[in-house]
């Protein structure tokens, strides 16, 4: 088993997510469950729920062989695109309103020039199919109220309000079917800056659940239960009506909820009640009603935007999904230039495959119902890299190959996929931990043959001489003649300029430990406050080597102290932690000497001087 999954990252510390964004994203993502909704809880659990799951594993059939799928976050605020009244507007662009604290009527007038004439579901639909996604999800109504679809429970929607007079989810719901691709949709069923009593407006109506926290902020409803029922009066009469709507409208084959923390847990419980009524076959993903005691959606729901995946609990393993976004926005936005190069979504989503996991990438496009030429850019090389190597991503498992420094593995019967994420200068791959006796090995591809063979009792080296490396991700397929019999230990191959130990990838030893939300300078392991406290790895080389040891953390003012990294138990680098303005430290603290064979890192405080020691990123080793 892949130490990604080691259960004692969650007998020693709690799973957390570090929000970064006021007003939408939550550090736990999960209700505390107070005890006002135990009797919901217990109804849930005795009853309906239970019920419900007995149908789970059919019922997310489709979405676990699925893998890679389109998010979408298009509506009114894509229009301005970042932008107000010829102001930039940093940020999440979906949260336009929020951010200017904009009234419901001045909202109004922006939805009044909001004609999506370019919009065409097919080109969508065909994008996203091409792009080898195979889901697709669409904001119905987010944050800031308004419907993208003609709803009759309320007026504030693209029929009522916009020149745009079509129903486009209905457009998209069809083109899907045309090209295999599953549908559903995003609904804010917590957060309606629109409406005059939920949570959110804190702007115009003095609503709990906005950025001035009013009324408690997060647990408003805990501090001042006399609110709730205004809450309650939105679900009834907003909330519940359109996701059932939606339900009953346009069959969706999955419905995604985000920002649960707004409402008590006994109103999220009620939500997905009405839901398993209206339509048991529905997939709903694990933003709507999750507690620390389990998760009442069919699936986990991991951070936003994230660059290295955080630990999952052994039972949500082969059931988790991630959404990056192209840039930094998740609505279109005109001056967020940040999109990340089409390698670091093709190495996503193979790392999402190696752990079990879903990719929902998400795209913004424009108000005039174009996509921005950037993604499309972005779902072209993704796609045709897809037609390739679709074999190594859709129907596989996590391989049971020890992690490798130079890539990731997935399985699917008796084949092996080899992701190659940097390509050996000298041809040569080092396989590491694979006791297994070894068949035909072939370039995905383009199905040519490359020699493989066994060099060591668990070592396999196979030559790449004569191939052209893919810039992103080159896929080797390594026919094995039994089941897997595998080493578990981390293999570091001789000929990788850099290995990186991550923070998410090793053995943590006493409490209090906590992860950070994986997004790029955020996949840290932090609460490190103890001398108690100690972060290993156990690394297997082929031989002996000297490296230069680099390591990267997160610090700040809250920060300090002394560490030491200790190998084998007998060698030693001390080192005192550092500060930068950027709060980032990319430090080489070293040299170690690595034997033949096993070898054990162990860092550990040696004082700690501030709130916590440090938030750390990874180790490097670096060949000379």
């Amino acid at each position: 088993m892949k130490r990604f999954f080691i259960g004692i990252l969650f007998s020693t510390g709690i799973f957390t997510a570090t929000a970064q964004v006021a007003g939408d994203e939550d550090k736990d993502m999960y209700n505390k469950g107070q005890q006002r909704d135990q009797q919901a809880v217990d109804e849930a659990v005795n009853g309906w729920w239970t019920q419900s799951m007995k149908t789970h594993e059919e019922r997310i059939a489709w979405w676990r062989q699925a893998k890679f799928g389109m998010f979408i976050h298009w509506g009114i605020y894509s229009l301005p695109g970042g932008e107000w009244k010829g102001k930039k507007v940093d940020g999440y662009a979906e949260h336009l309103m929020r951010k200017e604290k904009i009234t419901r009527n001045e909202y109004l007038e922006l939805a009044h020039r909001f004609n999506p004439v370019l919009f065409n579901a097919d080109e969508w639909a065909r994008t996203a199919r091409d792009a080898g996604m195979r889901y697709m999800i669409i904001t119905a109504k987010h944050h800031d109220g308004f419907a993208i679809y003609p709803s009759v429970v309320s007026d504030f929607n693209i029929h009522d309000q916009t020149p745009f007079k079509r129903d486009p989810l209905a457009e998209l719901s069809a083109a899907c079917k045309k090209y295999g691709i599953k549908f559903g949709f995003y609904y804010s069923h917590a957060f309606d800056w629109e409406h005059p009593d939920a949570p959110g407006n804190d702007w115009e109506y003095n609503n709990p659940g906005g950025d001035k926290n009013l009324y408690g902020g997060r647990d408003w409803y805990d501090k001042h239960p006399e609110l709730l029922p205004k809450a309650v009066k939105y679900v009834n009469e907003k909330a519940i009506p359109q996701i059932k709507e939606l339900l009953t409208k346009y069959h969706p084959d999955i419905i995604w909820f985000d920002t649960p923390h707004k409402l008590p847990f006994s109103e999220n419980l009620r939500i997905l009640k009405m839901i398993r009524e209206t339509d048991p076959n529905v997939v709903v993903n694990g933003r709507l009603a999750r507690s620390a005691a389990r998760n009442y959606g069919d699936y986990l729901n991991t951070a936003d935007r994230p660059a290295e995946f955080a630990p999952v609990a052994i039972e949500d393993r082969n059931r988790w999904e991630a959404i990056p976004t192209t840039n930094e926005s998740y609505g279109y936005s005109r001056y967020d230039n940040s999109h990340k190069p089409v390698s670091f979504f093709i190495q996503l989503l193979a790392k999402a495959a190696a752990r079990g996991g879903n990719l929902l990438m998400n795209i913004g496009p424009k108000g005039d119902g174009a996509i921005d030429t950037k993604d499309l850019a972005i779902l072209k090389g993704i796609g045709n890299w897809i037609k390739q190597n679709s074999e190594s991503i859709y129907n596989v498992v996590p391989s049971p190959l020890p992690l490798q420094n130079w890539g990731v593995s997935t399985m699917q019967g008796n084949k092996i996929y080899l992701h190659i994420f940097d390509f050996p200068a000298d041809k040569k791959l080092y396989v590491g931990g694979l006791k297994t006796a070894i068949g035909k090995a072939y370039l995905l591809g383009s199905k040519k043959t490359v020699a493989a063979k066994r060099i060591g009792t668990d070592e396999v080296q196979i030559d790449l001489t004569g191939v052209t490396p893919d810039a992103a991700n080159t896929v080797v397929a390594l026919e094995l003649k039994s089941e897997p019999e595998t080493n578990p230990v981390f293999f570091a191959a001789p000929n990788i300029p850099i290995t990186r130990l991550l923070a998410f990838d090793a053995q943590l030893k006493g409490k209090g430990f906590g992860f950070g939300d994986g997004k790029t300078g955020r996949y840290y392991v932090d609460g490190w406050k103890s001398p108690e406290q100690k972060i290993s790895w156990t690394v297997q080389t082929m031989k002996a080597r000297s490296y230069d040891v680099v390591i990267k953390y997160v610090t700040g003012p809250e920060c300090g102290g002394s560490y030491k990294l200790l190998l084998n138990s007998v060698t030693s680098i001390e080192g005192q932690v550092q500060h930068t303005k950027g709060g980032v430290i990319t430090e080489k603290i070293g040299k170690l000497e690595l034997k033949q064979g096993v070898n054990t890192l162990v860092l550990s405080p040696e004082t700690v001087s501030g709130s916590e020691l440090m938030k750390l990123l990874e180790v490097q080793l670096i060949v000379h």
